[in-house]
């Protein structure tokens, strides 16, 4: 075989493992799921949820925890400041649903370098029920948020978990940011759990609170920089699984900045680096970018336009996210494919980057990522550090 018909080998190969992808994915979401006996019994349940800052859904994403169709739950909201802003909002909401319904724990504990798990120890540990869902503050609940995660409950499961799914965008830098949530990462999320791989996602996480406290509590979280590493890990080693919602919960977006969708992508694409390299290195495979390179060199050596190659194998490409977005509801519009090529233009520079790259922002908190994943938890910057100190040191918290 000439170079040319091992170059269109190998980019209808990478072609066809993205189509079948994006086929599994589209299968895993509208399969039904098998009934849960969680659902029979509908045990009490408590949601935790650190808050930080004022965001442009935040009264309402809020709001949906607080109006759910579900007999016995009550919800912590955990902040870390007291002179946050988001605190004169969550006072209000506890005011008009009832302390029975929410309350409000102020001041965090440093059991790692993540703020948002420090945010939750304290939640955590008041929470007196066996089910204790974590969830991030910008998750949009739908009425049976809660039954919708029982319902992914079976007997060798560890964790239940979603992946956000980006809705409500408000410019082109947030349809760029739904393009990598949806299409891209949701999609290898359930093609992970299909195939017996499941990979935990903290935007919401039901837990059984015995069987984590068993296994050394909210701060084992902490043994990886991101606690959705740590808590695939943690699962892992128990001899279970994690498993996902039937159909991921929004997450609405608003207006984004470009750049500020892209920096969020590479801090995300550091701790897979950090946590669970063999995988990301394959991740430059799921992007378009070595076919459509494949595919050139072979159009040239066929004696072919230089541009037809990469023009088919990004017009599949494309058809299949949109035909697997459609089919599931996420978001779409005329400029989505354009939003996806702007998507997997930056995706390799991001991969790339990773590698090399150490320092990110994390909601406010300048962090240094090493790729010693346990060296990691120990890189916070002084601006993490100076949060820090203002936590209880009372051993019985660490």
């Amino acid at each position: 075989m000439t170079p040319a018909g091992w170059a269109a080998l190998a980019a209808g190969l990478l072609v066809a493992v993205n189509l079948a992808s994006q086929a599994i994915a589209l299968w895993r979401l509208r399969r039904p799921l098998q009934r849960s006996a969680l659902l029979a019994e509908l045990p009490p349940v408590t949601i935790v949820r650190p808050v930080r800052g004022i965001e442009a859904f935040s009264r309402e994403t809020a709001v949906s925890g607080l109006e759910l169709d579900y007999p016995r739950y009550s919800t912590i909201f955990c902040v870390a400041d007291a002179d946050d802003p988001i605190v004169p909002l969550i006072e209000e909401l506890i005011a008009q649903f009832g302390p029975d319904k929410a309350r409000l724990l102020v001041g965090d504990v440093a059991v790692s370098a993540n703020p948002k798990l420090n945010n939750c120890v304290r939640g955590w540990e008041a929470a007196t029920t066996d089910w204790v869902i974590l969830a991030d503050s910008n998750v949009l609940m739908p009425k049976d948020y809660i039954q919708r995660l029982m319902a992914a409950w079976r007997s060798d499961t560890g964790l239940v978990c979603s992946t956000p799914a980006g809705s409500r965008p408000q410019n082109f830098g947030a349809e760029v940011e739904c393009a990598f949530l949806n299409a891209f990462q949701a999609r290898w999320q359930y093609v992970g759990e299909a195939l017996g791989l499941g990979f935990a996602q903290g935007k919401s996480m039901l837990w059984n609170k015995p069987f984590l406290d068993a296994n050394g509590g909210i701060a084992a979280l902490g043994a990886e920089i991101a606690e959705d590493a740590a808590s695939t890990k943690l699962v892992r080693a128990a001899g279970r699984h994690v498993h996902l919602v039937g159909q991921p919960f929004e997450q609405p977006l608003g207006p984004r900045r470009l750049a500020d969708a892209v920096q969020r992508q590479f801090r995300w694409a550091r701790l897979r680096r950090v946590t669970f390299l063999p995988f990301f290195a394959l991740e430059i495979l799921s992007a378009p970018l070595l076919p459509a390179l494949l595919a050139t060199v072979a159009g040239v050596g066929f004696g072919l336009p230089f541009w037809l190659g990469p023009l088919l194998v990004l017009a599949v490409w494309y058809a299949g996210d949109i035909a697997l977005s459609a089919g599931v509801g996420w978001f779409l519009n005329w400029r989505s494919p354009f939003a996806m090529l702007v998507r997997d233009i930056a995706f390799p520079g991001v991969w790339a980057y990773a590698f090399i790259g150490g320092e990110v922002s994390w909601r406010g908190n300048a962090m240094t990522i090493r790729a010693d994943g346990a060296n990691a938890l120990n890189q916070a910057t002084p601006a993490l550090s100076a949060t820090s100190a203002k936590i209880s040191t009372d051993p019985a918290r660490h």
